[in-house]
């Protein structure tokens, strides 16, 4: 299995990325990146899984469809992911979608198959938390827009993940991988990739993800670029390193078979101190690198 998918590598029909429970040879969770020109539309099926549609720049009208009627989102959306947090719209399984965009751009669809059809709904930007998680060279800033706790899905559970130049983020390593109520939930994980230029010249990190245990042999020490893709079945993922100088962005999407939606890690226990040192330092003066807007339209 090839774990680190580059740009190009993960192509589908219309989209630039197309990762299905199918082709990562798992269960649960998807992601699309779907680029639309000027006046561009597209339309799918949800089938059996749950979406979020959320731009990665410019904005997009969505509508869900299906026999009891039909549900319309216009999305403001962002320039680009280092510029403002992105409103959002939800998809329920067993519908017929469109994402029309009339000035075009880049939106990603976070999947995941569900049993439950939840109703349609738009996220505005203004109620994503921001956090900033970490302190240091570990500072980094989490958008929560699809978080467990935040947004109500029934399996899908997906965040944006800003690291400045420099710093390290999903750090100190850890897993998802292994049932243990209360501690360790089992989450299938995808990261997908965009860097801040400098200069006209493109960004570039690193990712790292080593084996678990037994019978958990994912192993990736991945340099990621623009469009990248790294999948998780399982083990201990961390560092995501950004270069100097060059921002990096990852999108995370998860979801798996546990009964409660909820992401509970442990920490590889050589790393887990550092957590330790973070009250003695100041979280990195860059950030956070924007807020949510005080109100949406």
């Amino acid at each position: 299995m090839t774990y680190h998918l580059p740009a190009g590598k993960a192509l589908g029909g219309p989209y630039t990325v197309d990762v299905t429970p199918g082709s990562a040879g798992w269960g649960f969770s998807s992601l699309r990146v779907l680029e639309l020109p000027p006046g561009g539309t597209h339309t799918f099926g949800t089938d059996d899984s749950e979406w979020i549609v959320v731009p990665l720049s410019g904005g997009c009208t969505v509508t869900a469809a299906d026999d009891f009627g039909q549900d319309t989102f216009d999305l403001t959306g962002r320039p680009d992911v280092f510029s403002g947090v992105s409103d959002f719209a939800y998809l329920p399984r067993d519908a017929r979608a469109t994402v029309t965009s009339a000035a075009g751009g880049r939106f990603a669809l976070a999947g995941a198959r569900c049993t439950r059809r939840l109703p349609a709904r738009y996220g505005p930007a203004s109620e994503v938390p921001v956090e900033l998680r970490g302190t240091g060279t570990c500072s980094r800033q989490v958008n929560n827009f699809g978080a467990a706790g935040v947004f109500e899905c029934d399996k899908l559970i997906a965040v944006e993940v800003i690291t400045p130049g420099g710093n390290w983020s999903s750090f100190p390593p850890h897993k998802h991988d292994e049932h243990r109520p209360g501690e360790e939930s089992v989450l299938e994980e995808i990261y997908y990739f965009e860097f801040a230029g400098h200069d006209g010249v493109p960004g570039l990190g690193y990712q790292r993800v080593s084996p678990s245990g037994p019978g958990r042999d994912t192993d990736v020490l991945a340099e990621v670029r623009d469009g990248d893709v790294v999948l998780i079945p399982d083990g201990w993922h961390g560092p995501s390193m950004a270069t100097p100088g060059h921002h990096m962005y990852y999108l995370n999407v998860m979801a798996g078979p546990e009964a409660e939606r909820a992401w509970l890690i442990c920490d590889h226990p050589d790393h887990a101190w550092i957590r330790d040192t973070w009250p003695d330092q100041p979280v990195d003066p860059r950030l956070p690198l924007y807020t949510a807007p005080e109100t949406s339209r």
